[in-house]
């Protein structure tokens, strides 16, 4: 059985494979499969003359270090940049030292960056990438649960403003996804579980049987069993591409699906200050939000909400919303990107799992009311 899987993402004017597999599970020895995959990568980029990883320093040591090694056996310059760990590191502070580091390197308009990390490194470096000499090639090579089915595929790069998160960024298609599952041995269980969050939300939002799997796999999951974690990150992989070649830079409406719960969540993440809760969980208690409110207007059955929260509660995620001041949230909601002429939208579900829509003219007293005593 084959130990690897392609996800092509085919876009008008570019397109690009995601290969997922599991060193760890292969019958060939876990550095030589990840050397191949990695060369088999670059020499498709050729020619590549200078490649600049960037990582985290909790990364660094586990996964980019052995990543600059492979690499330096293709590319003649391979340049290590590296920022602080955690959600802090998005912002326009860092990306300015990198550009800067890049510079002082030599990197030109025919350097690749490679981002080795989790969604904060993807985010950031693909920014570096998008906006260095007005945009460079990037890879995107994944670390955590939450990055490989959710933030390295599909082009959105950015950073946060201190009291808004995402809101400065681009869409900037990486040259490639490496995703290595086996990666995910090293990160620790608050993490994956984080990660799980956005696996559930694919579930709701496109694909209900995919939902059921996850409900009937449970133990298989979180053990990180490696069949049962190929399945999932790749397909979350299909998912999101599907949306993303229906709708890359968000003109028709669809690729909005993917914020379900998220509108909830990134005020979450402000008012509690980057860091406090994880994006993933902010991401299990939202959904829970939107669907509580999908509830109130009568587009949903009930008991609709109770199967998300079986589910993640399940998965060891939180559904109950932080002890944070609801006006303040109210407040981070209406820097939210997905506001239009002043008003507020939400992502929620209709009808059925699997049927989203994007409904406005919600009231402060709904969205209080969602969020829970």
């Amino acid at each position: 059985m084959s130990t690897h899987l392609t996800v092509h993402v085919g876009l008008a004017h570019t397109q690009y494979d995601i290969t997922i597999f599991s060193s760890a599970e292969s019958s060939e020895n876990s550095h030589d499969t990840q050397l191949s995959q990695t060369s088999r990568i670059l020499d498709g980029l050729q020619p590549v003359t200078h490649l600049v990883v960037i990582t985290d320093e909790i990364v660094a040591t586990a996964h980019a270090e052995p990543f600059v090694d492979k690499c330096r056996q293709h590319v003649g310059r391979v340049d290590l940049m590296t920022v602080p760990a955690g959600e802090a590191s998005k912002c326009i502070e860092q990306a300015s030292r990198l550009w800067q580091q890049m510079l002082d390197a030599g990197a030109d308009r025919k350097t690749v960056v490679a981002a080795v990390g989790g969604g904060v490194v993807g985010d950031l470096a693909g920014f570096v990438a998008a906006t260095y000499g007005r945009g460079v090639r990037f890879l995107q090579v994944p670390t955590t649960l939450l990055a490989q089915v959710d933030s390295s595929v599909g082009g959105k790069v950015g950073i946060n403003l201190p009291h808004a998160k995402n809101i400065i960024g681009a869409f900037w298609q990486p040259a490639a996804v490496l995703i290595d599952t086996s990666a995910l041995s090293t990160l620790p269980d608050r993490e994956y579980r984080s990660g799980l969050a956005e696996v559930v939300k694919y579930g709701v939002i496109m694909d209900e049987p995919f939902f059921e799997y996850l409900s009937r796999n449970v133990t298989e999951i979180m053990d990180r069993d490696p069949q049962s974690l190929r399945h999932v990150v790749s397909r979350c992989c299909q998912l999101k591409s599907d949306v993303v070649v229906a709708d890359e830079t968000e003109v028709t409406g669809r690729r909005a699906i993917l914020n379900y719960g998220h509108t909830f969540a990134h005020a979450f993440e402000a008012v509690g200050g980057y860091g406090a809760i994880l994006h993933g969980e902010a991401v299990a208690i939202g959904m829970v939000c939107a669907s509580r409110l999908a509830e109130s207007q009568g587009m949903v059955p009930g008991g609709f909400t109770d199967r998300q929260i079986n589910v993640l509660n399940a998965f060891d995620l939180p559904t109950t919303t932080p002890d944070y001041d609801r006006q303040q949230l109210l407040a981070a909601m209406q820097l939210d990107k997905k506001v239009a002429h002043g008003k507020l939208n939400f992502i929620l579900p209709k009808q059925e799992m699997g049927s989203m829509v994007l409904v406005g003219e919600i009231t402060d007293d709904q969205i209080l009311a969602a969020l829970g005593g």
